[in-house]
């Protein structure tokens, strides 16, 4: 699968010319055609199924109030960062993004755009959880000093800054565990725990459900709000809003089920929203702020 996902990375960048910040989209018998991004949170094929349905959902929905047909097909990159400079780029017209990885863009380039935000069960918050294996001796993240962490991707907003800034809370930082690594995705992380190579890590609430009947269990929570579906610079505003009117009326529920089982729809999203993540992300480079570079990041 790591093949297959190295393969859609190359053939995006090459679909794609740009005139300052503005993409151009590309076209199939006088089709426009648009790019959405994701990066692999979880496996490649997963990602693909959660995401067709949806594209081809608002495919649909976008093509009628634009009034001209549109098409979006579904990208999947391989790394956190390399999602973030195609979205800046312009090489990826809009996304479904981690909060931090929003908050990455828009440091970035200021003209990156929210589409809209996701709300499960109708909420903009959701969990984060540590994670164990059922009947670990440790019962409190204090019980984490000179254990073994599993992280997520470096930029990942439960896999990194929010569950560092939890652990700073506890008096923990990088150099108190006896290891700690970034392993990329959750499943990953969650995988790691269960086999024993470390003790402990963060995961999404999604991977928890999956794996708990495996023998994950819950250690600690933190919250985090709900993903951001953001344009990218200079996409065309006919387009821009088309898309963000699709998406906040959007209220099939098979077609949100695949995407998250608790996702409910989507709800106005500002910049604001995401505030506490910001201060989050500050904290979490003081967990780091004793370790050398090749270690800490």
């Amino acid at each position: 699968m790591l093949r297959s996902a190295c393969i859609v990375s190359i053939v995006f960048t090459s679909l794609f010319a740009t005139t300052g910040n503005a993409p151009v989209c590309a076209a199939e018998a006088g089709v426009e055609v648009f790019h959405f991004g994701v990066y692999t949170s979880d496996k490649p094929s997963t990602m693909f199924g959660k995401f067709k349905p949806i594209l081809s959902h608002l495919s649909e929905e976008v093509s009628k109030i634009l009034e001209r047909p549109v098409k979006f097909k579904l990208r999947i990159i391989n790394s956190y960062e390399g999602a973030i400079k195609a979205l800046v780029d312009g090489k990826m017209h809009f996304v479904r993004f981690g909060p931090a990885s929003y908050i990455l863009a828009k440091n970035m380039n200021k003209d990156v755009q929210l589409l809209a935000k996701e709300l499960n069960k109708g909420k903009d918050r959701f969990k984060g959880l540590f994670v164990v294996r059922k009947n670990s001796e440790i019962k409190s993240l204090k019980d984490l000093r000179g254990k073994k962490f599993a992280f997520g991707d470096q930029n990942s907003t439960i896999g990194r800054f929010l569950c560092q800034a939890a652990l700073l809370d506890e008096g923990l930082r990088w150099e108190d565990l006896e290891k700690a690594e970034y392993l990329g995705r959750h499943d990953r992380v969650a995988t790691a725990v269960l086999q024993g190579d470390f003790d402990a890590g963060a995961v999404k609430s999604g991977t928890f459900k999956k794996y708990k009947d495996k023998g994950l269990e819950e250690l600690g929570f933190f919250w985090n709000v709900t993903k951001p579906w953001v344009a990218c610079p200079g996409l065309n505003e006919d387009v821009v809003k088309a898309l963000r009117k699709a998406l906040l009326e959007t209220d099939d529920k098979a077609v949100l089920s695949k995407v998250g089982k608790s996702l409910s729809g989507f709800g106005e999203a500002e910049d604001k929203d995401y505030e506490d993540i910001r201060v989050a992300m500050k904290r979490a480079i003081q967990f780091t702020s004793n370790v050398p570079t090749e270690s800490g990041n």
